[in-house]
């Protein structure tokens, strides 16, 4: 059962491909008005995006002083999961921002689906990695849906160590913007 679970952990990134170039590759059935979507969807990926970088600020994953100890700072005081909600909070940006309102529900089912699928090998391996101090964690912090206490200050100079890095680190999701863009300009072509 836990081989299952790893290839879910492995495969994450690339489950998910085919419904984004889906969102990239279909131009019918688009919801064309850009004073909702436009703003709609910068805000949702800007959120999804922000959520990454104050992930990152804490976790260290992608950053060259990454610690593998088990992080309970920044938004893994909230939830345990923020760098998938930020990746939902993205891809559910792109699919509005191609227009396609009436894919957000598949696309949020294929996140929550492969996430969810994911995480259930990531908390048997970091169960096993970090013991009683991860099972009290799990039962604190909730999976998915944040319990909102009242936001804590972030240690300044840990968090500003790593901001800058972390904004780095996470530059790369801004690369999935550059398929829509070019989808607008064939678009833009074509009429």
């Amino acid at each position: 059962m836990n081989n299952s679970r790893k290839i879910w952990y492995r495969l994450r990134g690339a489950l998910l491909v085919p419904f984004y170039l889906f969102i990239v590759f279909r131009f019918s059935g688009k919801f064309d008005n850009h004073v909702v979507i436009i703003p709609l969807g910068s805000f949702l990926f800007g959120l999804g995006l922000l959520l990454r970088i104050w992930a990152q600020t804490h976790l260290h994953y992608r950053l060259k002083e990454h610690k593998k100890k088990l992080t309970l700072t920044g938004p893994y005081v909230y939830v345990r999961n923020p760098i998938y909600i930020g990746n939902t909070l993205i891809l559910a940006s792109l699919t509005v921002l191609t227009g396609l309102l009436w894919f957000i529900p598949a696309m949020i089912l294929a996140c929550a689906f492969t996430y969810h699928m994911t995480v259930l090998y990531e908390e048997s391996h970091l169960k096993e990695k970090y013991g009683q101090g991860y099972v009290e964690f799990t039962r604190r912090v909730p999976r998915w849906l944040p319990r909102l206490r009242s936001l804590r200050r972030e240690p300044s100079d840990s968090f500003q160590k790593y901001l800058y890095p972390s904004i780095l680190a996470e530059l790369h999701i801004l690369l999935l913007l550059l398929p829509l863009f070019l989808k607008m300009i064939i678009m833009r072509m074509i009429r």
